[in-house]
C-alpha cells in the first residue's frame, strides 16, 4: 500500500519525484523519502510525517541528480519511525531500494545476513539492499543482482532500485504488486500507479508478475525472471491532470462526493452488447459469487439483492480475505464477479486467481484501466468515474452500483428501461445536494462529541446502512455499526441509551412500517433519531430529506447524504478526511 516512483532522465529528479509522490500519497502518508545519485554517491533524505511536512523539513526538492527514487509509506513491518521510512540502503550506502509489499521470509533472511550486515530498521524491506550488496559482488550488472535477489524472496513486492555503481540506471521488478513504466521526451519513469506520471509521459506499459525492467534515460527494456528479454506493448495513458486536482474544493473527499451524479452517468456509458453478453453468462452460470472488500463488498450486497429481485438469480457475496476458505465449492460452473476500484486489491486478486485456477470465469468491475484485475478477467466493466484520490470511496461506490443495476436490468431484458431510470436518478442526486447541504453540516457539529452511532435499514438499504457506518468510521474515527433494523433486538438494543445517534434509512417503501417499529424501540430507550426518508415522520429528531422514487433505486439516493455526514463529521472533529489514520487507498498487501 506504499507509493513508489523512479525517474531517470535529463531533468533534475528531485522535484519530479516530489510531485509524483503528491499524486501517490493516497497510498500511504505516515512517512516519505527520496534518494538521488549525484557526485558518485546516493543522496538520501526521509522522515516520518506527511509528504508536505517531510518536504519542507528536509528541502527534498533540492537533492541533486537526474536519477532517483521516491516513496510514501503505509507501515506494515516496523513502527512509524525515520529509520523505517524508505528508501532503504545497504551497508555501503551504494544501493537504494523502495518497496511495496511484504517479504514473508524476511526474518530468516535477516537472521542469515546479520552476521555480516548492520541493520538499522525494523522493516522487512531492509533485507533487500543487503542481499543486493552481496549479489553485486558476483554479478555483472545491477539487473543480474536484482534477479538473484528476488529468487531468495518469498511474498509480494514491487521494487525500484538504483546503485551508485551504475548511476544512470533504474531496475524494477514486481510480484503480486503493480508497477507501470512511462516514457517521456526527457526521461523515463516507473511507478506503482500511472497517476504519478507528469503530462509529459505519452506512453505507458504495465508490468506483469516476475518481470524486470531496466530503465535508462532514453530506453526501457524488459526481462523475465530467468533473464530472457521480452517486448512489452505501450499504450497511451488514460488520465488527465484535472483528475488529481481538488479544483477549489477543500478536500478530495468532498469533490468526489459532489461528483456522484456525473459518476452515475459516466458508468452508464457502456457497450450494450457487452452488458447483454455478461448478463446472459450470469444467467447461465450455475453458481454466482461476488467477491470484494470494504465499500466494494457493500456494493456487491446491493448487487446480490438486484440480481434476485429483478432477474430471480440467486448469488452469494464472500469477503475477499475469506474467499480461499470457500474454494472447495468453486469449479468450472462458477462465475466470480470481482469488485475493486483500483483493480489491485491483494485479497480480491488472490481470490480471483484461485477461482481462475479452478476453472471459474472471472468478471470484474474496476475503475483503473489495465489494472491487474482487469488484465486477468474474462470480461471487464469500467466504472468510468475518473481518478478517486480520497482514501474513503465515494463516487466509485455509486459507479459500482450503477453497473450492477445495468447488469440486473439486462438479465431481465429491460436494459433500456433501466438506463432511462438511472439517468433520472442521477439528476435527483444532483438536485438533492441543495436540500442536504447546511442541515447535514449542522448535524455533524451537533453530534461531534458522540462516540457511538448505529445505522439501521431493511431490505436493499441494509447494505447502505453498513456503508454509511463504514464511511463515518473511516474518516471521523467514531465507532459506527450498520445492521438490519430487525437485528437490533438480538443484542445491539442493549447498547442504546440516552442521546445515542441512530441513523435510520426508512424511505416510504415496503420496509417502512417495520423499520419505524424498530426506530420506536430505540427512541423509547433515549436514542437520538436521524431519519433518512422521502417523508417526514414526527418520530425523527432530525430529518434528511431524499426524493421519492421506486424502492430499488433508493441506495443511489441515500448513500450521498451519508457520505456528506461522514465528511462533515470528520471536519467537525478536526480530522483530515482525505488521509484517515492507519488507512490507505489501494490495499495491495494482505
Amino acid at each position: 500500500m506504499c507509493g513508489l516512483i523512479g525517474y531517470c532522465g535529463e531533468e533534475p529528479a528531485a522535484p519530479l519525484l516530489v510531485k509524483a509522490l503528491q499524486h501517490l500519497e493516497y497510498r500511504g502518508y505516515d512517512s516519505a523519502g527520496i534518494a538521488t545519485i549525484a557526485d558518485g554517491r546516493v543522496q538520501l533524505k526521509k522522515d516520518v510525517g506527511k509528504l508536505g511536512e517531510v518536504r519542507q523539513k528536509h528541502q527534498l526538492d533540492d537533492l541533486p541528480g537526474t536519477i532517483g527514487v521516491g516513496h510514501v509509506r503505509w507501515a506494515t513491518h516496523g513502527g512509524v519511525t525515520q529509520a523505517n521510512a524508505h528508501p532503504h540502503t545497504d551497508c555501503t550506502k551504494k544501493v537504494a531500494v523502495v518497496h511495496n509489499g511484504i517479504i514473508q521470509n524476511h526474518r530468516e533472511l535477516r537472521s542469515r545476513l546479520e552476521a555480516k550486515h548492520a541493520f538499522v530498521s525494523e522493516t522487512d524491506t531492509e533485507v533487500i539492499p543487503h542481499l543486493l550488496e552481496e549479489h553485486l559482488t558476483t554479478s555483472n550488472s545491477l539487473e543480474q543482482a536484482v534477479l538473484k535477489t528476488t529468487r531468495e524472496l518469498e511474498g509480494s513486492y514491487a521494487l525500484v532500485i538504483m546503485s551508485s555503481q551504475e548511476p544512470e540506471k533504474l531496475v524494477a521488478t514486481c510480484k503480486d504488486n503493480p508497477l507501470v513504466v512511462g516514457k517521456s521526451r526527457k526521461g523515463n519513469f516507473i511507478a506503482s500507479d500511472d497517476l504519478a506520471f507528469p503530462e509529459s509521459v505519452t506512453q505507458i506499459a504495465f508490468m506483469e508478475d516476475d518481470e524486470t525492467a531496466v530503465v535508462v534515460k532514453d530506453n526501457i527494456s524488459f526481462f523475465t525472471n530467468d533473464g530472457h528479454r521480452i517486448e512489452k506493448k505501450f499504450i497511451e495513458p488514460s488520465w488527465n491532470s484535472g483528475e488529481v486536482s481538488k479544483q477549489n474544493y477543500p478536500h478530495f473527499m468532498l469533490k468526489e462526493i459532489m461528483e456522484n451524479s456525473q459518476s452515475i452517468r459516466g458508468a452508464m456509458v457502456q457497450d450494450k452488447k457487452l452488458i447483454t453478453h455478461m448478463a446472459m453468462d450470469i444467467l447461465r452460470a450455475k453458481q454466482i459469487i461476488f467477491t470484494a472488500c470494504g465499500t466494494s463488498r457493500y456494493a456487491a450486497l446491493v448487487g446480490r439483492y438486484l440480481f434476485s429481485k429483478l432477474a430471480g438469480k440467486f448469488s452469494d457475496v464472500i469477503i475477499s480475505s475469506e474467499f480461499h476458505y470457500f474454494s472447495d465449492s468453486i469449479d468450472k460452473n462458477t462465475l466470480v464477479i470481482a469488485l475493486s476500484q483500483s483493480g489491485e486489491t491483494a485479497d480480491v486478486m488472490d481470490g480471483a486467481k484461485l477461482a481462475k485456477k479452478k476453472g471459474a470465469k472471472i468478471f470484474s468491475l474496476v475503475n483503473r484501466n489495465n489494472s491487474s484485475l482487469a488484465r486477468m478477467s474474462d470480461r471487464v466493466l469500467y466504472l468510468n468515474c475518473g481518478a478517486e484520490i480520497g482514501v474513503a470511496a465515494t463516487k466509485s461506490f455509486s459507479s459500482q452500483l450503477t453497473l450492477l443495476y445495468m447488469l440486473a436490468f439486462a438479465m431481465s431484458n429491460r436494459l433500456d428501461e433501466g438506463l432511462e431510470k438511472l439517468n433520472e436518478v442521477s439528476i435527483m442526486v444532483e438536485k438533492n445536494f441543495s436540500k442536504n447541504g447546511k442541515n447535514i453540516e449542522e448535524l455533524a457539529w451537533r453530534t461531534k462529541d458522540k462516540n457511538d452511532f448505529y445505522y439501521i435499514a431493511r431490505g436493499i438499504n441494509f447494505a447502505i446502512a453498513s456503508e454509511g457506518a463504514l464511511k463515518l468510521k473511516e474518516v471521523s474515527y467514531a465507532h459506527a455499526e450498520g445492521m438490519p433494523a430487525g437485528e437490533l433486538k438480538h443484542g445491539t438494543l442493549a447498547l442504546i441509551e440516552e442521546g445515542v445517534p441512530v441513523i435510520a434509512i426508512c424511505p416510504s417503501d415496503h420496509t417502512l412500517k417495520e423499520t419505524l417499529s424498530n426506530i420506536e424501540e430505540t427512541r423509547a430507550r433515549g436514542a437520538f433519531i436521524v431519519g433518512i426518508s422521502d417523508q417526514y415522520n414526527p418520530i425523527f429528531h432530525e430529518w434528511i430529506e431524499i426524493p421519492s422514487i421506486e424502492y430499488i433505486y433508493y441506495p443511489l439516493l441515500t448513500i450521498v447524504p451519508l457520505q456528506l455526514l461522514a465528511y462533515h463529521s470528520a471536519i467537525a472533529r478536526g480530522k483530515d478526511p482525505d488521509k484517515p489514520r492507519n488507512l490507505a487507498k489501494s490495499v495491495t498487501v494482505k
